[in-house]
């Protein structure tokens, strides 16, 4: 069963049937409209609930990204301090303290959990409209492993595209 003819038969059940839909059989317990696509899912789900009750939406990219040696968050552990890696995922916070000197912190969520990343003030004055404005990015920078607290170091940021589901993230606060 498919949410359509789920939504459907509640429908079916909560409601009578109007005029123009008397010509249609009670007993139909499928939804005559198609599937959702998982993009359709997507979409539904984040103006529903501001989540996805199915996969996260970087799994649908995640063959794409590992091609360009994109890490998922619980791969950094094994990365080793200092090596150039490469992150992406959608961001769920962005903060710029005001004792940090500039600096910008974002997290980026995958389907596997959240990577930290650093900005300094130049890449964040260079990159600031994708940083502030993007939903989904990409990050490459160096890797930095400070008594197991994990983070990237930025040096580029790049937006990707992977859903128009309109995420929510908790900015400057």
């Amino acid at each position: 069963m498919h949410r359509r003819t789920a939504l459907w038969q509640v429908e079916r059940a909560a409601r009578l049937a109007g005029p123009l839909l008397d010509a249609i059989p009670e007993q139909m317990e499928l939804s005559p409209l198609r599937q959702m696509t998982d993009e359709e899912r997507l979409v539904a789900d984040f103006h529903g609930s501001g989540m996805s009750t199915g996969p996260h939406p970087m799994t649908y990219c995640r063959e794409a990204l590992s091609k360009l040696q994109v890490k998922r968050a619980c791969d950094l552990p094994r990365v080793p301090d200092g090596q150039y890696t490469r992150v992406a995922g959608c961001v769920i916070a962005r903060q710029r303290p005001g004792t940090a000197k500039g600096f910008v912190f974002l997290s980026l969520e995958d389907e596997t959990g959240i990577s930290n990343v650093i900005v300094n003030p130049d890449l964040y004055e260079k990159y600031r409209v994708v940083i502030n404005r993007e939903k989904f990015l990409r990050v490459e920078g160096i890797l930095q492993n400070q008594d197991h607290t994990i983070s990237i170091k930025a040096f580029r940021v790049l937006p990707i595209s992977i859903s128009a589901a309109e995420t929510r993230s908790h900015d400057f606060r």
